[in-house]
């Protein structure tokens, strides 16, 4: 059997457009019966298709300048002096926040769950078979240890083609525990802090993660706009820079200050081949709180937690993560810098978890195709936004009681940073997103006395010794009669 080559996947990638063309970007990587040329000459034909629909939809290119009229590192936003990055990994909207304001005597916040006449979520999804796994609480702040579950067949296979209903039909999160670990959700009970924080500073319920695939993709768009064809974690496949670096060569070369904090892996390293991950810049997390407490915060930073322990990706007790984001926030918001500091708190990706919100289609960032084992399919390549996660802007700037409900993915951070110091755009995906301006007004601080938000969950859980209770949860699978 012949196959084409990662050279040959690179070179016939997918261009800059809004949307796929017949739903797919050439098919599997290698079909049966088809030759490596013929495959090749369709991959042509769609790229080309593609390069015309980015002229048509894309309102700027990579290399343009949010303000044309100003030089590039002028800072158009003085009185936000810091723009930071808390992104924690794997959990769904729907898992973390789809209960929230939905208690009783509540009012709904943001686009979660829909509640029976019950009480409980009406979000179901079927197994192969034909029964029904129902949403269910969460038994305990454990999660279930399993693989693979959030990879790019997974994802794509839970996405269905935006029905939504393939998390329990796809890959399981491991051998003890069936796919119905997707449709498990946490509640405020569980989440006292984050539900808090959600409640109280405007949260997105349409920010979606950049790709439909893990976390070094994701954070990938997060840093450059682009995953340059990465759609696993195995960073040993790609470790070429982007044509047009990251955000940090940008803030480098206009001498704008940045930080990775860190505990054991700075996000800076996600391109291998970035010297920012072995930069100065990237300095220990206890040097956070050192600059909180002085207030000497740079103007753009990344806050990593502890990927071993604290960043909640399975199987991590969420309450050790949670703990952890509310000594990160509270300090910002009692640091002498909180009164020029925006901060976002996000999720890298859905980690396999429900999420009833179809992702909407994306632009491209480039022309790079998703490089996947042979046999494997493309899918709509890297047009394609991933499933949504929670996200919430936090600043004395900030709105109160409100919800955007404005399309957002990674790279609207990106967008954020290039507007405030008119910095060149990366690709056509930081290019044409959304910026955080819907969710501040710079006119007015609400919040110049930071509010006082929940604790988090005690921590550590008794479940850290006992494991995550049964999963599914009995009475929570329904059959079809």
């Amino acid at each position: 059997m012949n196959r084409i080559s990662r050279r040959d996947l690179l070179r016939g990638g997918i261009a800059a457009g809004a949307v796929a063309v017949g739903g797919v970007i050439g098919g599997e990587a290698l079909s049966h019966g088809r030759t490596a040329r013929a495959i090749e000459a369709e991959r042509a034909d769609t790229v080309n298709q593609l390069r015309r629909l980015a002229h048509r939809n894309a309102r700027r290119a990579p290399g343009s300048l949010p303000f044309p009229d100003l030089p590039a590192g002028t800072d158009t936003m003085p009185e936000i002096e810091h723009i930071l990055v808390l992104m924690q990994e794997n959990h769904s909207y729907d898992n973390y926040l789809g209960m929230l304001g939905r208690g009783a005597g509540q009012t709904p916040r943001g686009d979660g769950f829909t509640i029976g006449a019950n009480g409980l979520p009406t979000a179901a999804n079927p197994y192969p078979n034909g029964s029904i796994q129902h949403a269910f609480h969460m038994p305990t702040d454990c999660q279930v240890s399993g693989g693979g579950w959030n990879g790019w067949t997974t994802t794509h296979t839970a996405w269905a083609g935006g029905a939504m209903d393939g998390f329990v039909a796809a890959p399981p999160f491991g051998d003890a525990y069936p796919g119905a670990t997707a449709m498990g959700y946490w509640t405020e009970t569980d989440l006292p802090f984050y539900y808090s924080l959600a409640s109280t500073f405007p949260l997105a319920d349409r920010w979606f993660s950049s790709v439909l695939g893990p976390t070094y993709p994701n954070r990938r768009y997060l840093i450059g706009a682009t995953s340059l064809g990465l759609t696993s974690d195995d960073l040993s496949q790609l470790s070429t820079q982007p044509p047009n670096g990251t955000i940090f060569d940008e803030l480098d070369h206009y001498g704008i200050p940045w930080r990775d904090y860190y505990h054991n892996q700075p996000t800076t390293g996600i391109y291998l081949a970035d010297p920012a991950s072995t930069s100065p810049d990237n300095v220990s997390f206890e040097s956070f709180f050192t600059d909180c407490a002085a207030g000497t915060l740079p103007g753009f930073a990344i806050i990593d937690p502890n990927f071993n322990n604290a960043s909640e990706e399975n199987p991590s007790d969420i309450a050790r993560g949670e703990a952890w984001s509310s000594s990160a926030i509270n300090a910002v918001m009692s640091s002498p810098a909180w009164s020029k500091t925006l901060l976002v708190w996000t999720y890298d990706e859905g980690g396999g978890y429900y999420d009833h919100v179809p992702p909407p289609a994306a632009i491209p960032p480039d022309a790079v195709a998703p490089v996947v084992p042979p046999g494997h399919s493309l899918y709509n390549g890297f047009a394609q936004s991933g499933i949504r996660v929670p996200a919430v802007v936090i600043s004395p700037f900030a709105k109160p009681d409100f919800v955007s409900s404005v399309v957002h993915d990674h790279t609207s951070i990106l967008s954020m940073v290039e507007r405030k110091w008119n910095l060149p755009a990366l690709t056509y995906r930081d290019a044409n997103a959304n910026d955080l301006m819907d969710f501040i007004d710079r006119s007015r601080p609400s919040f110049a006395e930071p509010p006082l938000l929940a604790a988090p969950a005690s921590f550590p859980q008794a479940c850290s010794a006992t494991g995550p209770g049964q999963i599914p949860p009995a009475g929570s699978i329904s059959t079809p009669s």
